[in-house]
């Protein structure tokens, strides 16, 4: 018995090794945030882009993203930002009219 609970252990283990490694495990999370929690905005079809907020590249998280959009904007109109493209730039959005 302890023979036969040995392997299953062992090929358990092995398989999530395998999957760790191979990224199956590895989720993502949605990017951008909402500005504030709560605005309607997480839609993609709900928002339109307003402007970029902040230095390019910027070095900030979705969360620094809003904080610039926010103070810069005000909200509303910002109702969310994310941090994206290959040269990371911080977006800001507003509910479509």
């Amino acid at each position: 018995m302890a023979k036969n609970f040995n392997s299953v252990s062992f090929t358990i283990l092995v398989l999530v090794l395998m999957m760790a490694s191979t990224g199956i495990l590895k989720t993502k999370a949605l990017p951008g945030v909402e500005c504030p929690v709560g605005s309607g905005c997480l839609d993609p079809s709900k928002r339109v882009f307003l402007d970029e907020c902040g230095p390019a590249p910027f070095l900030g998280t979705d969360l620094d993203c809003c904080k610039c959009c926010t103070a810069k904007y005000g909200s509303p109109p910002v109702c969310f930002a994310v941090v994206e493209g290959t040269d990371l730039h911080c977006h800001c959005y507003q509910n479509k009219p």
